[in-house]
């Protein structure tokens, strides 16, 4: 497990205290069971409204710097320009979309939501991840086309737009650097904006080659070029969002580890039925049926493992029905 997630769940457990520590002797505690635990993660590991004015003031930049680009692409011709502007509008988009599922995630869990509402920012990545994925499939396309026949471009305003948008971008980095820690949406925002900026550069490059060269051809493959990064960028982050709404273990976290922690108990003779999933960007839940040996007291037992489980593995939130050895459900998949 990587030290980052174990310092991270030691700081919820810090925070939780006991009540995030589920001590179940059955199996039966329902979605009421968990709404006290979860109601306090379902709104502490955001950023609370701290720097809100920083993803503020990169949405007001991306939107004017977005316009900006377009009418200028339009005017020059250049499809890299307006490329770069709908990179920075999907930013924008990004942000709002981000600040929007932050909102949500700090309100608390409820019966009827009893995990709370955290999985909103991982939903939200999901979308922005998605639609960036088809910005650049359309962009790729307009390239290629362009290829063919190669349209006049206005080199020095290219030049002069692209030089803006690389300070633009520089400026909305350094604004959302801070917050990026704390949200999967906001870092996902902060890494595109460290893109834009080297997108700039790739743009500023190819109104040069114009301006000095007239060589068409290099507008069409650096928007080429722009699209393929971008679209490697998507896919490489997708993946994480993706493993967490189809309830994976978590990346760092083997399954067959946190059974061997379990059995490596004296007071345990089997384990089965064992989930691990990761709730969000920083919870995982592990929940398993423990069968018993002869003569160990399950009060004992639960304590130890679960402790274990949080020293090694980070894991603060998990859920045990105890069995004794020869009961129905003892050594099935049940």
């Amino acid at each position: 497990m990587s030290r980052k997630r174990a310092e991270d769940m030691a700081e919820h457990r810090h925070e939780a205290g006991n009540g995030d520590h589920h001590d179940h002797a059955d199996h039966g505690h329902g979605g009421f069971g968990h709404a006290g635990g979860h109601g306090h993660h379902g709104h502490s590991h955001g950023i609370e409204g701290r720097g809100d004015w920083q993803v503020a003031a990169a949405v007001v930049t991306n939107l004017a710097l977005t316009f900006a680009q377009i009418v200028g692409g339009v005017i020059a011709g250049s499809v890299a320009l307006i490329a770069d502007a709908m990179h920075n509008l999907s930013d924008a988009l990004a942000l709002i979309i981000a600040f929007a599922a932050r909102r949500i995630a700090r309100r608390p869990a409820h019966p009827g939501m009893s995990f709370g509402y955290a999985r909103a920012e991982v939903v939200a990545a999901l979308v922005n991840y998605t639609t960036l994925i088809v910005i650049c499939l359309w962009l790729g396309y307009a390239a290629i086309e362009r290829m063919v026949d190669p349209p006049a471009v206005e080199g020095s305003v290219v030049v002069i737009l692209a030089g803006v948008a690389l300070v633009v971008n520089s400026i909305t980095a350094l604004l959302t650097f801070r917050l990026a820690r704390d949200s999967m949406n906001i870092r996902a925002a902060f890494l595109h904006n460290l893109s834009d900026a080297g997108t700039s550069l790739a743009v500023i490059v190819s109104g040069l080659l114009v301006i000095w060269f007239d060589w068409r051809l290099a507008d069409p493959l650096i928007t080429l070029l722009i699209s393929l990064w971008i679209l490697w960028h998507c896919v490489r982050e997708i993946g994480p969002v993706i493993r967490i709404l189809m309830l994976a273990a978590p990346e760092d976290m083997a399954g067959e580890e946190v059974r061997a922690a379990i059995l490596a108990d004296v007071g345990v003779a089997d384990v089965h039925h064992l989930h691990l999933w990761q709730i969000d960007e920083r919870r995982a839940s592990l929940e398993a049926h423990l069968v018993l040996a002869e003569g160990a007291e399950a009060a004992d037992v639960l304590a130890r493992v679960k402790a274990d489980l949080a020293n090694r593995f980070g894991l603060s939130h998990t859920t045990f029905e105890v069995e004794a050895a020869g009961t129905a459900c003892a050594g099935q998949a049940c």
